[in-house]
C-alpha cells in the first residue's frame, strides 16, 4: 500500500467509526479494564544504541554533537563520523541470544502483566518489519522480526503486548551530523537519518528548550503525513493494547495528527473487540483521550484520572550501557506500591545488551519483585485508591526525573490501596517492631469497624488494638523484612 493509499484509508476508517478526529469525540474513550486491574508492565530499550554501549540510549544524536562526552570517544574508538557513522554499527547489531520465550518467561516470573517494547527509537530504526522503512530489524541487523516475536511470546503467556514508537522526534534527531563532516550529510542515507531538520532552535544548545515549547516551530506537513502512516501500519500489524509516545507530541503541528491517530487507533480496537490506551506526556492529549505518562517521575497526592509512571532499573541510561548502574529491587518495590496507591501504573523499563541478553543486575531485580508480588501482589493487582494515599512524612517530589534516590521511608510511612472491602495497608521500611497506623485510630462517631488484620507475606492473622491515636498491630517475627509489608484490613 502506497502512503496516499493509507492516508486515504485512514480518512475512511475514521468517517466510518465511532470516533471522530476531534477531542470531543474521543474524550468518551474508557481507560482499558485489563490495564487498570493489571498495575505493573515491563518497557524494553533494545537497538542499535546497545552496540557502542556507551553514554545512553541517545548514542545517535549525541556521537554527532561535539560539545558531550560521546562526539570524542566516537572518533578514538570508530574513527571520524564520516568515516563510521551511526548506521555502521547495524551489522555489529545481531542480537543472536535473542529469544523472545526467555524474555517472556522471566517478565512473566517478575510479575509483569503487559509488555511494551520500543518498536523504533528516536535513531529511526525499526525493530520491526515495515512496508515504509528499508531500515528495519527484519532486513538487516539481527534479519528477524523482533517484535513480532515478542508479541508471539508474551500472548502465548497471556501477557499483554503493548507497543512505543519514539518515531515523530527523528525529524530533527541526528541535525547535530549536519554541522560538521560526517556521514548525515550523504543523501545515499538520508531515508535513514531522515530531514535531520536543523535551526538554531534544534541544535544543540537550545533543542531541549525548542521541543518543550509547545508554540515552537514543528514538523513539516510531509513528515506528519509520513508520521501517521507509520504509526498507523503498526497498528495494523500488531495490534498493540496500548501505544507509548515520547515527547514533543505536543507540539501545535502535531495536534491535527494526533487526533486523526486516536480515532484510527481506537476505531481499529472497535473492530478488533479490544481495549487500548495511548500513553503521553505534557499536554499532548486532552486528559480523558489518553493516559498521562510521568517519566521517571510520580505524583504527589491521588490522581482522578488513572495515569502511569514509566521509570527503569537502570539509572543512567534506558538502554545498554557498559557501565550503567542499578535500582535494587526494594526501590522500585516501594514506587510501585506509591504509585499504585495514587491511582497509577507503572512501567518498568530493561536494556538488553546487543546479542539479546538482559543483564545480571536488571534479572535478579525483576525476579526479586516477582518473588514480593507472589506473596503481597492481592495489595497491588486489581485494587484501586483508598480515601487517602497514605500516611507519614515522606512523599515524592512531583514531577519528572525525580526518582533517582531511594527515598528514606521510615516506620512510620504507610500506602494504601482498596479492593473488596479490605483495605492494604504497606508499611513502607519495616523495623521488626509493633505497627501503628494513625489513619486506623477508634472514633467515637462515624468509624467504620475492623474485623481482622492479616499479614500478607506469611498469611497469618495479626493481633491488634485500636487506640485514639491509631491502631496497633502486634509485632511477629515475620515483621523483619528488608522490604515493605503489606497488611490485609477488613473493614466493616
Amino acid at each position: 500500500m502506497t502512503q496516499q493509499e493509507y492516508l486515504q484509508q485512514i480518512d475512511s476508517v475514521i468517517e466510518n467509526g465511532k470516533y471522530k478526529a476531534s477531542w470531543q469525540s474521543l474524550s468518551h474513550h474508557k481507560t482499558p479494564s485489563w490495564y487498570y486491574r493489571d498495575k505493573f508492565g515491563i518497557f524494553i530499550h533494545w537497538g542499535i544504541y546497545s552496540v557502542p554501549a556507551f553514554g545512553n540510549e541517545w548514542y545517535s544524536r549525541n556521537m554527532y554533537n561535539k560539545d558531550v562526552r560521546e562526539f570524542e570517544h566516537h572518533i578514538k574508538t570508530y574513527g571520524p563520523q564520516s568515516e563510521f557513522g551511526y548506521k555502521d554499527f547495524i551489522p555489529d547489531f545481531k542480537g543472536e541470544k535473542f529469544n523472545a520465550n526467555e524474555w517472556a518467561d522471566l517478565f512473566e516470573k517478575a510479575g509483569a502483566k503487559f509488555v511494551m517494547p520500543v518498536c523504533e527509537h528516536h535513531d529511526g530504526f525499526a525493530m520491526y518489519d515495515t512496508e515504509f522503512n528499508k531500515w528495519n530489524a527484519k532486513n538487516m541487523g539481527p534479519h528477524r522480526d523482533v517484535i513480532g516475536e515478542i508479541k508471539e511470546a508474551c500472548e502465548k503467556r497471556g501477557l499483554t503486548f503493548c507497543g512505543s514508537t519514539h518515531r515523530a522526534e527523528h525529524y530533527f534527531f541526528m541535525n547535530l551530523g549536519r554541522t560538521f563532516d560526517s556521514d548525515v550529510n550523504d543523501d545515499t542515507y538520508r531515508d535513514f537519518y531522515g530531514p535531520a531538520y536543523i535551526t538554531k532552535d534544534y541544535d544543540g544548545k537550545h533543542m531541549t528548550l525548542a521541543t518543550e515549547d509547545t508554540y515552537a516551530e514543528g514538523a513539516s506537513e510531509e513528515w506528519l503525513n509520513d508520521w501517521l502512516v507509520r504509526t498507523c501500519e503498526l497498528i495494523d500489524k500488531y495490534q498493540p493494547s496500548i501505544l507509548y509516545f515520547d515527547w514533543w507530541i505536543h507540539n501545535h503541528t502535531f495536534k491535527p495528527y494526533l487526533k486523526k491517530l486516536a480515532a484510527y487507533y481506537y476505531n481499529r480496537a472497535e473492530e478488533w473487540g479490544k481495549e487500548v490506551t495511548i500513553n503521553y506526556k505534557h499536554q499532548a492529549f486532552a486528559p480523558t483521550v489518553a493516559t498521562f505518562d510521568v517519566e521517571r517521575g510520580a505524583l504527589t497526592d491521588i490522581s482522578p484520572v488513572p495515569w502511569q509512571t514509566d521509570t527503569a532499573i537502570g539509572k543512567n541510561s534506558w538502554g545498554y550501557t557498559a557501565d550503567n548502574e542499578f535500582k535494587n529491587s526494594r526501590q522500585i518495590i516501594m514506587d510501585l506500591i506509591d504509585i499504585v496507591s495514587k491511582n497509577g501504573m507503572l512501567l518498568l523499563n530493561v536494556g538488553p545488551r546487543a546479542d539479546g541478553t538482559i543483564t545480571e543486575e536488571e534479572t535478579a531485580v525483576l525476579l526479586d519483585i516477582g518473588e514480593w508480588l507472589k506473596k503481597n501482589g492481592e495489595g497491588i493487582y486489581g485494587t484501586t485508591f483508598w480515601k487517602k494515599f497514605g500516611e507519614g512524612e515522606v512523599n515524592n517530589e512531583g514531577g519528572f526525573f525525580k526518582d533517582g534516590d531511594e527515598k528514606k521511608y521510615t516506620a512510620n510511612d504507610f500506602r494504601f490501596t482498596y479492593k473488596n472491602a479490605y483495605v492494604y495497608a504497606f508499611q513502607m521500611r519495616p523495623d521488626g517492631k509493633d505497627v501503628k497506623i494513625k489513619s486506623f485510630k477508634k472514633r467515637e462517631v462515624h468509624d467504620f469497624l475492623v474485623n481482622s488484620v492479616t499479614l500478607l507475606e506469611t498469611g497469618e492473622e495479626c493481633e491488634f488494638e485500636r487506640l485514639e491515636d491509631g491502631m496497633v498491630i502486634k509485632a511477629t517475627p515475620a515483621f523483619n523484612s528488608d522490604k515493605p509489608l503489606c497488611f490485609k484490613i477488613e473493614i466493616d
